[in-house]
C-alpha cells in the first residue's frame, strides 16, 4: 500500500497530537464543540469513536448505550438516527453545552475533515457485525477522506472487514496491557499501518521492534505533560490526548 497523507505526516513531523474524543477534557466527548476545541488548541488529529445507528448511518458516540452522555437511555444500535438526535449530548458535560446533539461522521468530515487528520475507531465487541465496517468505509468514500484517516479498533474481525471494504484505508491495531494472547494473534496476522498501544505499555523494545516491522506507534491515552516528553523521546508518532494544548505544550 502506498503511505497516505495522514501516514507521511507521521513520519515527515516529531509527533502528530490527537484530540481523544476531541479535547475531551474540556469539552462534551465527541461532540463537534469538542472536535473544533482540539483544532484551536492546535491539534493535528482527532480520535473519535463510530457506532452504527438504527436505520444505517454512523454516529459518533463512545459507550455502546447513550446513557453515560445524554439523557437518554438504551443502546445506541437499537434507535435510529432521529432518535439518536433527539438526545442532549452536552448537558452533563455542563450547562453551556446544553443542546449538543450527536454528530454523525458525515458532520465530522464536513465541520473539520480539511482541518485534521481523523482516527476513526469502530466500536465492536463482537463476531458478528451490523455492517458498521461498510457503513463507515462509504462514508470516508463519499467525503474523500482516503488520504486524511487511519480506522483503528480493538477488535481484529472489525479490521479485516473493513480492509475487505476499504483496502485502500489504513488501519491501527488497539492493543491493551492485559489483551489476551489469543487476540494479539489474530491481530498478528494483519497487514496494518500503525500499532495503537495504552501507552504504560511503551518501551524503547517495543518502538524499535514496531519500527522493524513498519508500524507507526500512536500512544493512548496520554494527559501528563512529563509522559508525553518521554513516548516522544523515545520515537511514539502520535499522541492521543484529552487535552490537546497540555501535549502540545510539552512537545514545545
Amino acid at each position: 500500500m502506498t503511505k497516505n497523507a495522514i501516514i507521511q505526516a507521521m513520519y515527515d513531523r516529531d509527533v502528530l497530537v490527537f484530540g481523544h474524543r476531541g479535547a475531551k477534557l474540556y469539552a462534551p466527548q465527541n461532540t463537534l464543540p469538542a472536535f473544533e476545541l482540539a483544532a484551536l488548541q492546535g491539534a493535528q488529529g482527532i480520535e473519535l469513536d463510530v457506532h452504527r445507528s438504527k436505520d444505517g448511518y454512523p454516529v459518533i458516540i463512545h459507550d455502546f448505550t447513550v446513557d453515560a452522555t445524554t439523557d437518554g437511555t438504551g443502546l445506541v444500535v437499537e434507535k435510529t438516527l432521529a432518535e439518536l438526535k433527539a438526545l442532549d449530548a452536552g448537558a452533563y458535560f455542563g450547562a453551556a453545552f446544553a443542546g449538543v446533539r450527536i454528530p454523525t461522521l458525515d458532520e465530522v468530515f464536513e465541520a473539520v475533515g480539511a482541518r485534521l487528520y481523523i482516527n476513526v475507531e469502530i466500536k465492536s465487541v463482537s463476531a458478528e457485525t451490523d455492517g458498521v465496517e461498510e457503513v463507515v468505509a462509504d462514508c470516508i468514500r463519499r467525503h474523500s477522506m482516503e488520504r486524511r484517516v487511519i480506522v483503528s479498533s480493538f477488535n481484529p474481525l472489525t479490521l479485516r472487514r473493513f480492509r475487505a471494504a476499504a483496502p485502500d484505508v489504513p488501519i491501527g491495531y488497539l492493543d491493551w496491557a492485559d489483551a489476551p494472547p489469543e487476540l494479539r494473534a489474530q491481530m498478528e496476522s494483519l497487514a496494518y499501518e500503525a500499532y495503537h498501544p495504552e501507552h504504560s505499555m511503551i518501551s524503547p523494545e517495543l518502538i524499535a521492534d514496531a519500527d522493524a516491522a513498519g508500524h507507526i506507534v500512536n500512544a493512548w491515552t496520554v494527559n501528563d505533560a512529563e509522559r508525553v516528553k518521554l513516548l516522544a523521546a523515545m520515537g511514539v508518532r502520535g499522541i492521543i490526548t484529552d487535552a490537546p494544548d497540555i501535549a502540545l505544550a510539552a512537545l514545545g
